[in-house]
């Protein structure tokens, strides 16, 4: 380390000018970012609705409709003129309605009324739009300004409406937090230049990191809201462990450069550590089934890295070059030392133990027992997507829609089929070759327009009309009954897609991954914390302590009776795991420093007293980030994920600073016992307090 320190230090402005390049190009490369909106487009590949969007893109020129229009105050004319009118509009690729159900030369009153309400009642139509894929944003405005006071609502309408969110909250969250964060900062240390250094080298990391996912192809927008914003926070401490180390050498040192050897030669383990447990936790996300895992921990693990390196290589350089202005902007300390921390935290000990061992099963289990959503397209209730879905619900009624894929060439078994679907609770509406035209005219003998929505080389698409919302236990075991009802005619052959489809798939590759991805990360974090400290049970008190964090955190939802989305509770499993155990790592190496040379309970105190302030500017860091994303976020993924990481960094604060002190003292001699060459203090001096 000493050769590439030297370097760093003789080659400052040669590093400086290498970074500031890297960081040009990525702001270059940053608006071409492919961003994807489509939580769909992770499912796996053996996921029966990712297969099936497969065959439907290949057999069929339309997709899944994921659109509805309502208009009021119109006739049957008029609602046949409306339809031609929004089938060219941009990125508009079919519109359903009436027509295709019934034959309108006929009074309505001929057909079956509910039926006809369905689509048309009360001089009030509601059509089906299916739109292009990647088309959201664009058609959702046309068909909007077409339709004017007309509701429009669905699934590509809220995804339109993510997409125009996403970049604004960004930025509003980075409002809201870096000057929150810079307050944190200037209390926390003794010049007014500090923290502007501490944002340049995580900040230009996270800029390489957003611009190098160039070459990932596309990230999803919830890495892209959240992952900038987790970096800055995860990683901060990095660049204040070497700035602090900096200062301290410099009372050593006369000479800048040898001074800045010895803090980076000295504070790079601290920091390869704190970023090993979090790259760790990071990475465990990469081994989900459910490709958004990847997604988000290859651009996390990706920007600890870039931040690591950054503080390690830039962060030295550019401190050499403005040691100066450092100087010239000295202050008092804002912020106590806390060095007494202990008469305060040492009365709530025995407590704190108390309500953990009680707390601890009921938590696990809770956590265990949670209610999961899959969706990721609620939006804001004040936009006008929402407005719309809310006028057409009431209505119409909830609407969501089904695609039901079976082999071409058996009108007479399609007929059957869609009449047993029509008996199904909560199925609406069948729309197929079958119900709309009916068996006595073979398809070959209509012109190719009517029949192309019905029928391709090999399959035929029947669209189901089901009254329950995308995600939920009754949507669920509808989608089973749909399933089981086309398997029941076509076996294997039967194929099913839509929203619900999509959720329902989700729902059981996440039940599988959440074991694996909370084993990975356990295990692998356990791994490193056994290498830190060389021992067996000081990893084990570690992790039972923010395990212990995270069970409370996550079961609250289930004693509240609330869900909570699944892409929170995987990613606080780890993120929650990989970045706040570094608050332990922190206390237990000056515990374990300080047993060396006192008895235990004068050990802890200092061990606490010496940590306690960079624990809790850490935390502030990272829980401020949390709550951040939660004020900021219209997306229920996105402000639940940062509900969870706020709450969860504050537990995991308070269990660190009261519960592991006691656990540590409990179980001093199993540690020492335990641990390599503990060296632990052995006289029976006199107890000193600090």
């Amino acid at each position: 380390m000493t050769g590439i320190a030297e370097f760093i230090i003789n080659h400052k402005k040669t590093v400086l000018v290498f970074f500031a390049l890297l960081a040009l190009i990525s702001a270059v490369l940053l608006p071409f970012v492919n961003i994807n909106y489509n939580m769909e487009d992770y499912l796996p590949p053996q996921a029966q609705s990712t297969r099936s969007l497969d065959i439907m893109s290949g057999e069929f020129s339309m997709s899944i409709p994921n659109a509805r229009v309502m208009l009021k105050d119109i006739t049957i004319s008029e609602a046949l003129n409306m339809k031609r009118a929004l089938l060219t509009q941009p990125g508009v690729l079919e519109v359903l309605w009436l027509d295709d159900v019934l034959d309108l030369k006929k009074p309505l009153e001929m057909y079956d009324e509910k039926t006809v309400e369905e689509f048309y009642k009360n001089g009030t139509a509601l059509f089906t739009l299916t739109i292009e894929k990647g088309q959201e944003k664009e058609a959702t405005k046309e068909v909007q300004a077409l339709i004017g006071d007309g509701a429009l609502a669905g699934q590509a309408p809220d995804l339109a409406t993510t997409q125009h969110a996403a970049n604004a909250e960004v930025l509003n969250a980075l409002y809201i937090l870096l000057p929150a964060i810079s307050i944190i900062l200037l209390l926390s240390t003794t010049s007014w230049i500090e923290p502007l250094l501490f944002f340049a080298a995580i900040g230009i990391s996270i800029l390489i990191n957003m611009g190098t996912n160039l070459f990932l192809g596309q990230i999803s927008f919830i890495t892209f809201s959240v992952s900038p914003i987790l970096q800055l926070a995860c990683s901060l401490d990095y660049a204040i462990f070497l700035l602090h180390s900096f200062a301290d050498n410099r009372k050593k040192y006369p000479d800048l450069n040898e001074a800045m050897l010895h803090s980076i030669k000295e504070s790079i383990s601290t920091i390869a550590a704190s970023a090993a447990t979090t790259l760790f936790g990071f990475i465990a996300l990469v081994f989900m089934n459910f490709k958004i895992g990847a997604d988000l921990g290859l651009n996390l693990a990706k920007g600890i890295v870039l931040s690591f390196v950054s503080v390690v290589v830039f962060l030295p350089a550019l401190t050499l070059s403005t040691y100066k202005l450092i100087d010239k902007t000295r202050h008092k300390p804002l912020m106590p030392a806390f060095l007494n921390a202990h008469k305060v935290i040492s009365k709530l000990s025995v407590l704190a133990v108390l309500l953990v061992g009680v707390m601890l099963v009921p938590s696990f289990l809770g956590q265990a027992n949670v209610a999961f959503t899959y969706g990721s397209s609620d939006i804001s209730p004040n936009s006008r997507t929402s407005l719309d879905s809310a006028a057409i619900k009431k209505e119409f009624g909830q609407s969501t829609i089904l695609v039901l894929l079976v082999p071409k060439g058996d009108v007479a078994r399609e007929r059957a089929l869609t009449n047993e679907l029509k008996l199904i609770e909560h199925v609406t509406g069948v729309v197929s070759y079958a119900q709309s035209v009916g068996e006595a005219i073979p398809p070959e003998y209509l012109d190719k327009s009517i029949t192309e929505q019905f029928y391709s080389k090999n399959y035929a698409r029947l669209i189901v009309y089901t009254d329950t919302p995308p995600e939920g236990d009754i949507a669920f075991s509808t989608v089973v009954k749909i399933q089981e009802s086309a398997h029941a005619y076509y076996g294997e052959h039967a194929r099913s897609a839509g929203q619900s489809v999509s959720l329902f798939d989700m729902k059981r590759f996440v039940e599988k991954d959440n074991i694996l991805v909370t084993l990975i990360a356990v295990i692998s974090i356990f791994l490193v914390l056994v290498m830190t400290f060389k021992s067996a049970m000081l990893p084990l008190l570690l992790l039972l302590t923010i395990e212990a964090g995270i069970w409370i955190n996550l079961s609250i939802p289930y004693f509240t009776g609330n869900q909570i989305n699944f892409i929170g509770y995987l990613v606080i499993s780890t993120v929650q795991l990989g970045a706040t155990v570094d608050y332990a790592i922190l206390l237990t190496t000056n515990y374990t420093r300080s047993r060396r040379l006192y008895p235990k309970r004068e050990a802890i105190y200092r061990g606490v007293g010496e940590s306690f302030k960079s624990i809790l500017v850490s935390a502030s860091t990272l829980a401020t980030a949390g709550f951040t994303l939660k004020m900021t976020s219209t997306n229920p993924v996105i402000s639940g994920l940062g509900l969870l990481l706020g709450r969860g960094t504050l537990l995991s604060l308070l269990l660190v600073a009261v519960f592991l002190p006691a656990t540590l003292t409990l179980f001093d001699k199993a540690i020492e016992l335990t641990t390599y060459k503990a060296g632990f203090f052995k006289s029976a001096k006199r107890f000193k307090t600090i």
